[in-house]
């Protein structure tokens, strides 16, 4: 439960920044610049998908609701994270590299095929017997999938002759 807490949680404040520019974020507005210079035009939609998925996938991770939806949205949103942005910083987080977005994937993996746990609203509401691992499997699945499609649909990055 307190994995659960931790990771749901640092990963919807991070979507809270994206969305609604809490705890230093730039919200949507702020952050739309950022995200069209890595290619992802038109930037208010991909800041809104982002923050969303952080957002919704961390809350439903931390109160362990619904299974493996939270975690499928939070390595969907890791996944573009790590590729996008922090790939060419190499591994560790302090150069701004993969670590912390591939060690939230790997947390987020771990919670939806180990199970929400008894203190989870998917108990209290007596779901937990409706994910099977394979549908644990078809959710990070499709998680991985959209990941894909919105890197696909990414256009260039900007230079950054070109944006100063």
């Amino acid at each position: 439960m307190l994995a659960r807490l931790i990771l749901g949680l640092s990963i919807a404040s991070h979507g809270a920044q994206k969305l609604f520019g809490w705890f230093g974020g730039g919200g949507i507005g702020g952050m739309s610049g950022f995200f069209e210079q890595l290619g992802f035009r038109p930037g208010a939609f991909f800041v809104f998908a982002a923050g969303l998925g952080e957002f919704g996938g961390g809350l439903l991770t931390a109160l362990g609701l619904l299974g493996p939806i939270g975690p499928a949205l939070v390595i969907m949103v890791m996944i573009v994270a790590m590729i996008a942005v922090h790939w060419s910083n190499g591994f560790f987080n302090e150069a701004k590299g993969i670590e912390l977005p591939l060690i939230y994937s790997a947390g987020a993996a771990g919670l939806a095929f180990g199970g929400r746990g008894a203190f989870s609203f998917d108990a209290a509401l007596g779901l937990t017997n409706l994910w099977a691992p394979s549908g644990t499997s078809l959710a990070i699945g499709i998680g991985v999938l959209f990941a894909l499609l919105s890197l696909v649909a990414r256009g260039h990055p900007a230079h950054a002759s070109q944006t100063g």
